[in-house]
């Protein structure tokens, strides 16, 4: 993951086996839809360009391509001027030109979608999702799109010595170079899934670190640049699964990759070769849209519970205290604010799914209000604080207080929160209609 960090070391034993090209992932949603609505980057500027900078001048120097996929985390507009900026600073403080800079913008058009939407060629992806109506469609800050290896490969092909893309499907931006040197789609995707993750599938597992992608005719290798790290064929294999809905079926856009019949081979020296991957072409070529709208704002609380008497009915004193808020502030709709509390080391995690259902002696309670608007959510936050500091629960006999706050003030407004208004499968023409590229000499 771009700005993460890595080990020079293993970065430069890389070098030393002459890649034909270094790619790094950039993005992600698996910290949610904030990133994408609020315009910000998954990782900090300082730790974006730290990264960037070996990798930049490495890749000069060798004169290979660097690609990054979804720039700047969630890959829109923003993300990618974000990266750019970066990028272009760093160039001009080394010094150096005659560069071929490629931007692929994976930004859709609200009309599109909506277009899309009409024609019946735009579903949801799962259940899950609301249906997108036309106030959600409105009211989404940005759409973005992954895109596949496609338009990737056209600006390899154009000569592109560094490509910045935005949103993009974390393997292809792998897969697109492997394609473009004439490798299998099958294996050039399936050793994308693995890379896109650096090692992640070594032993000890990391994202911050470098690993190699070896690509054969029929076959590929994994090899980690550290020391440190070996794969082995569980770890492998068990990456292989990693974020999937199926054991052996991995959908891009427009392909089904299908692993039913891999082989992973541990070579003796801490890399692994695998084989046996396939692919299908889809029917219909769809990508995934992803857009985020604004649905509220939030103000929470962290702090700590170590009486016995309290951590034995803390459910039933919080639910107490969520009534008695209600009623405080009876003048407001329920349906304008949320009040949620959420006890570590006793079902923080899992919620009602934990089946282990042992507190232990001392709880981390964090409890949040979203509510319509930031003034709203502090003020009802405030409230469920000092309700619950001082909630004389049966059997209490200290009165100096319930909670104990870690943090001095206590109740921090967090802003804006977000949820996605799209995520969606959108039918396309081929990989190519909805991104467009841009070049610069620079």
């Amino acid at each position: 993951m771009l700005g993460y960090g890595f080990p020079k070391d293993s970065f430069m034993r890389g070098m030393e086996h002459r890649p034909d090209a270094i790619v790094v992932d950039a993005g992600s949603t698996d910290a949610g839809p904030h990133k994408l609505g609020a315009g910000t980057a998954i990782v900090s500027r300082q730790a974006c360009k730290k990264d960037l900078e070996i990798i930049i001048a490495e890749g000069v120097k060798a004169n290979i391509p660097v690609i990054i996929g979804s720039a700047g985390g969630s890959g829109a507009k923003v993300h990618v001027e974000w990266t750019k900026a970066i990028v272009m600073e760093i160039l001009q403080e080394r010094g150096i030109s005659g560069i071929k800079l490629a931007v692929i913008w994976a930004d859709i058009p609200h009309a599109v979608v909506a277009a899309k939407l009409a024609e019946g060629r735009c579903e949801p992806l799962g259940v899950a999702v609301k249906p997108l109506t036309k106030e959600r469609l409105e009211a989404t800050t940005g759409i973005v799109a992954q895109m596949g290896h496609e338009p990737i490969m056209q600006a390899l092909e154009a000569g592109a010595d560094i490509i910045i893309c935005g949103r993009a499907y974390d393997p292809s931006p792998f897969a697109a170079v492997a394609m473009h040197h004439g490798f299998d789609a099958a294996l050039a995707y399936h050793l994308g899934k693995i890379l896109e993750c650096a090692a992640l599938c070594a032993d000890p597992g990391t994202t911050k670190d470098c690993m190699l992608g070896i690509l054969k005719r029929e076959s590929f290798v994994v090899k980690p640049l550290s020391e440190k790290r070996k794969c082995t064929a569980v770890s492998v294999a068990a990456h292989t699964f990693y974020e999937k809905d199926h054991p052996y079926l991995l959908h891009g856009p427009g392909t089904v990759l299908n692993l039913e019949n891999c082989e992973f081979t541990e070579l003796g020296d801490g890399s692994v070769e695998v084989r046996g991957s396939r692919i299908e072409r889809t029917p219909v070529y769809k990508i995934k849209l992803e857009g985020a709208m604004k649905v509220a704002y939030r103000t929470f609380v962290v702090a700590g519970v170590r009486d016995p008497l309290l951590i034995e009915r803390i459910e039933e004193v919080e639910a107490l205290v969520k009534e008695q808020v209600h009623d405080y502030y009876s003048e407001i709709p329920q349906g304008e604010y949320s009040i949620n509390f959420i006890n570590y080391g006793l079902n923080g995690v899992l919620g009602e799914l934990e089946p282990i259902r042992k507190p232990a002696h001392e709880l981390g309670v964090v409890f949040e209000v979203v509510a319509a608007t930031q003034e709203l959510a502090n003020a009802i936050c405030s409230t469920v604080r000092s309700t619950f500091l001082h909630y004389g629960y049966e059997g209490r006999k200290s009165t100096a207080g319930n909670l104990a706050f870690p943090f001095a003030p206590s109740d921090v407004p967090f802003g804006a929160v977000y949820e996605f208004s799209v995520y969606h499968l959108m039918e396309v023409a081929d990989g190519c209609e909805m991104f467009r590229c841009e070049y610069a000499e620079v």
